[in-house]
């Protein structure tokens, strides 16, 4: 599976992920998921996680038709994400900006607020808060502007929980652990990833799809890294973009919204 490469490539994705999910710039979300294996033979505890079964590690960027961008398939069950993510070559060209990105453009309906594209997170994962990877504000003294921003990163941000969803009920191999060899599971998995672009052309979407996946969440487990200034001050800037007139959705003043937004439908 091969990434983008151009920058018109790029341009079309953020296109999508604006037209769909209303968040500006967006070129992909970022989620890493458990894949379980039956005990493989002599190896140890390398694939024994800390939820106590065996596994190797799935990380995807996903696009806002449900479709990898990119995968990385085959990592310890028992590893951190900050390691995976470390180890993990597009990850890399993600923390050191080397996708062939556009220049930073004008969030819609302004002429000077020129900001970079971005990757999505979640708050709990390592990955990095910098000038092309945004996460949500911690969790605790929330504003309301915050809050808001929280609620569109995470309402555009479910595509790549939906993708998994999907994955999961179109191809079944993951509803139960696999009992074939850890480097023969990599392959499958790669190769059902590739499958599952093909079959999101064809078929589209599904709504029902979506709503259960057999994957386990990888979850915090290790110091995060360091944030920097500018992808602080990056983070602030669209959180005070969503909340003028040119970027703001009227439903995100609803309170209750931002507790619902795990549901897929855009």
């Amino acid at each position: 599976m091969k990434p983008p490469s151009s920058k018109e490539c790029w341009l079309e994705i953020a296109e999508n992920y604006y037209r769909r999910t209303n968040f500006p710039n967006c070129v992909g979300s970022v989620d890493g998921k458990h894949i379980r294996l039956i005990s493989p033979l002599h190896s140890g505890s390398a694939f024994y996680n800390y939820k106590h079964f065996y596994s190797v590690v799935l990380l995807a960027v996903v696009d806002s038709d449900y479709r990898f961008i990119a995968v990385d398939v085959g990592a310890y069950g028992r590893d951190s994400d900050i390691n995976i993510f470390n180890n993990w070559n597009f990850g890399k060209k993600i923390t050191q900006n080397r996708l062939n990105m556009p220049e930073a453009k004008p969030l819609p309906n302004t002429n000077d607020t020129y900001r970079p594209f971005v990757f999505l997170g979640d708050a709990d994962a390592a990955f990095p808060l910098n000038n092309n990877f945004m996460k949500p504000y911690p969790r605790s003294n929330l504003n309301t502007q915050s809050r808001i921003f929280n609620y569109r990163l995470s309402r555009s941000r479910r595509v790549v929980e939906c993708a998994f969803g999907i994955l999961s009920n179109k191809l079944r191999i993951f509803h139960t652990s696999m009992t074939i060899p850890p480097d023969f599971a990599v392959l499958v998995k790669k190769a059902v990833c590739v499958l599952h672009n093909c079959v999101r052309r064809r078929d589209g979407y599904r709504f029902e799809d979506t709503l259960t996946h057999y994957f386990e969440d990888i979850p915090f487990r290790s110091p995060q890294h360091r944030s920097t200034n500018r992808g602080r001050n990056i983070r602030d800037n669209f959180a005070e973009y969503f909340m003028t007139p040119a970027g703001e959705i009227s439903y995100q003043y609803n309170e209750t919204l931002p507790y619902l937004c795990f549901l897929c439908p855009l």
